[in-house]
């Protein structure tokens, strides 16, 4: 069997932690940060983690991970 691919935006946008959950940034924060509200921004701060059919998705793009 030839190996299989990793997509490559998903291998710069997202990673794994120790429990297999995928961990990403938090979106929203490039541009027109002027109309978000102090609140938002502050939350939006780190990395969160994604809910489980976002997750399923995501390791389907990475297969070695």
């Amino acid at each position: 069997m030839p190996k299989l691919k990793t997509k490559s935006a998903a291998k710069k946008r997202f990673r794994l932690t120790a429990t297999g959950k995928v961990r990403a940034n938090v979106g929203c924060k490039q541009h027109n940060l002027r109309k978000r509200s102090q609140k938002m921004k502050r939350q939006a701060r780190g990395t969160m983690i994604l809910c489980r059919p976002d997750a399923t998705t995501v390791k389907s793009y990475m297969p070695y991970a």
